[in-house]
């Protein structure tokens, strides 16, 4: 992905979150977290094989130094992902009224599918955890995003209108089954009755062994499954975080689902 190519508000958002969350957090502390972070996924991905894996990372966000490292590292990943395959599928037009962000973490991949159309649509974030409403409402305001926050857990409602989109980034995997097949349920039908989906999850295997299904499932309404490796030049920030914490991201790996 060609980063110049990127809106100046994406890093004019990075600059902010650098002040942000380096405020009372020093550099070595926050990459000290990225890597507790990393290696967390890597445990997911050799030992994730039961339907209940999610429950593994419920402590992700349980310092001050693992928020950060998720806000200044993962999440603009995250916004570079959804712009990714945005671009590619034109998925930015016809514009929708609202973008609803199921499981929104920083509100990223949201902002991102918004920021890409015009005019603006409006983003509701929906999350369960305290920190990210109050960390998306702050990118909403960063971003220029005229966007909503509710803490709602995702699985039980998906309050989606007729013309609306969804985007759910890396968050089926971390639902114990039943959870995820209701989740499902619920994107299948926003799409069934024309409504955009949007499902970016990780690309290892362990992690999603039900993909193959979800995605045939799908296709049957005309969802299209990817794996993405698309060459990366990270921003300062990122290549920063990146080199310190030893991930050496050279390419931004990903699958996707649209629809």
């Amino acid at each position: 992905m060609n980063i110049s190519t990127m809106d100046a508000r994406f890093f004019e958002w990075l600059a902010a979150l650098e002040a942000r969350h380096l405020a009372n957090l020093r550099v070595p502390e926050v990459t000290r977290a990225l890597r507790a972070l990393s290696s967390a996924y890597v445990e997911r991905r050799r030992h994730a094989t039961g339907p209940s894996a999610g429950s593994q990372v419920a402590g992700a966000l349980d310092t001050a130094g693992k928020r950060a490292a998720f806000a200044l590292f993962y999440a603009p990943l995250h916004f570079l992902a959804v712009t990714a395959v945005v671009r590619a599928h034109g998925a930015e037009g016809p514009p929708p009224k609202t973008i609803v962000d199921l499981g929104c973490g920083t509100g990223a991949a949201g902002a991102a599918w918004a920021l890409a159309v015009e005019p603006m649509p409006t983003v509701l974030g929906l999350d369960r955890h305290p920190w990210a409403i109050e960390e998306t409402r702050w990118t909403y305001r960063q971003l220029g995003i005229r966007g909503r926050v509710r803490q709602e857990d995702v699985t039980r409602t998906v309050p989606v209108r007729r013309g609306d989109s969804v985007v759910a980034a890396y968050v089926l995997n971390e639902l114990p089954e039943a959870a995820r097949i209701r989740l499902e349920d619920r994107l299948y039908d926003t799409a069934a009755h024309g409504g955009r989906v949007l499902i970016i999850e990780p690309i290892a295997r362990t992690i999603a062994p039900w993909w193959e299904g979800f995605a045939a499932r799908f296709a049957g309404i005309g969802g299209r499954s990817e794996e993405w490796r698309v060459p990366l030049g990270l921003p300062p920030l990122l290549e920063k975080f990146d080199r310190a914490a030893g991930l050496q991201h050279r390419e931004l790996t990903f699958r996707s689902l649209f629809v």
